[in-house]
């Protein structure tokens, strides 16, 4: 019996392109790529021609960075034949993951450049990289890759007037003038990963890039201050690619940004983390690493795309040092956020990210409200209080720089 596809997503980067095709079964698939023009050729063994994966031809957008157009047919029998029509040379990857959460088996073509960005120049860019609102990109990305899924309402919201805001401290000044400090801000999941969801469909990873993209603008236009983003627009990075891009570009701070979940929608309050060596500092906190980790597994990585154990010895490497800063930043943090939204947890809990484990830059990870409370859910996704969480968090950044500035700065 030929397998059946389900569903076919695209997600379109700058970084690279992803193509997912969710199967019923798991199928062989053999891969290959033409030069003159170029092409990527993918042949699906046990698959016959059907309306999904027809539709994978409307799936591409015309901005997409590596995909021109595909093309569609059954090659031979129980064989189905991908060509993608490519506007750069790519380096594939092509792999099967197995069912987890709510997917079945799925087939990732991953399109990588065969000449990997520099995550630097992010950096040199003033811009978040689109013209459109954010909300509005956000919530048309979701409605193009979740077509049986009723889009978000728009929310109407107006940003707090100054003298209503969180007024961050004074900034610092002590970064050298030919390097500012840089602040790595992580929006958590994203792409085939959509985190938590809240009782009105409401997306984590939508609501966090929402929030990263407007600190970003607000540390950029802090003096001797640049924010980087781990991710930019709607797509997957694997955990252990954050800390190691946050690396590169040799981050002062990282904050990866969340949405809380509980198994009970009373829970409410915002919770700031820190890496913990020797286990969690409460049950919840454990439960909260566990669910945060496994995002790998619902994203989708390559396990033969890198090599496993130096992997792992970066996540080994993690200094007591770098936690105690983390630490004092993190509550710094809470200390911003409780002028204006309840604590779930008055003190900076520890328990084992692995997002959290750059062995020399002190990484928090905030959970700015619970996206499985209802009234917290539409908080969430209100402008105004995505400002305010913004505020916040550069109100801890600034607080912390101004007792701790970066002595030895990596050049």
């Amino acid at each position: 019996m030929a397998g059946t596809i389900l569903a076919v997503r695209t997600w379109p980067a700058d970084e690279y392109t992803r193509v997912t095709l969710e199967m019923d079964t798991e199928l062989k698939a053999e891969h290959f790529t033409l030069e003159h023009p170029d092409r990527l050729v993918v042949d699906i063994d046990g698959l016959s021609m059907n309306r999904a994966i027809n539709d994978l031809v409307s799936k591409v957008r015309p901005n997409d960075p590596y995909i021109s157009s595909v093309r569609v047919a059954q090659n031979r029998p129980d064989v189905v034949r991908l060509v993608f029509d490519l506007k750069q040379a790519v380096a594939p990857q092509v792999f099967t993951l197995k069912p987890v959460g709510g997917y079945k088996y799925r087939l990732v073509l991953d399109l990588y450049p065969k000449v990997a960005q520099d995550p630097l120049l992010a950096i040199l860019d003033n811009g978040s990289g689109s013209d459109k609102d954010p909300l509005a990109e956000v919530l048309e990305n979701l409605a193009r890759n979740s077509p049986d899924q009723a889009p978000i309402p728009s929310v109407q919201g107006q940003v707090l007037p100054r003298s209503a805001r969180v007024q961050p401290e004074e900034p610092p000044r002590s970064a050298s003038a030919d390097r500012p400090l840089l602040v790595a801000l992580d929006p958590g999941h994203g792409g085939e990963d959509p985190g938590a969801t809240g009782r009105a469909g409401t997306h984590e990873k939508d609501i966090v890039l929402l929030i990263a993209r407007r600190l970003k603008k607000l540390i950029d236009a802090q003096p001797n201050m640049r924010a980087y983003l781990t991710r930019e627009n709607d797509y997957f990075v694997p955990l252990h690619v954050r800390v190691q891009k946050s690396r590169r570009v040799k981050a002062d701070l990282f904050v990866s940004i969340h949405a809380d979940a509980w198994i009970k929608p009373s829970a409410r309050g915002s919770s700031v983390f820190a890496l913990s060596e020797h286990g969690a500092t409460s049950s919840a906190a454990r439960w909260m690493a566990k669910r945060e980790n496994d995002a790998d597994l619902i994203g989708g990585v390559n396990l033969g795309s890198h090599n496993k154990q130096v992997a792992q010895v970066l996540l080994d490497l993690s200094t007591s040092a770098q936690i105690h800063d983390a630490m004092k930043l993190g509550s710094n943090v809470l200390q911003q956020i409780s002028k204006f939204n309840r604590l779930h947890s008055s003190r900076v809990e520890r328990a084992g990210f692995a997002v959290l484990k750059a062995p020399d830059i002190p990484s928090i990870l905030v959970e700015t409200a619970f996206i499985s409370n209802p009234d917290e859910e539409r908080r969430l996704r209100s402008p105004a209080y995505q400002d305010k969480v913004a505020h916040a968090i550069l109100g801890g950044i600034n607080t912390y720089f101004a007792s701790n500035p970066p002595l030895n700065r990596r050049a």
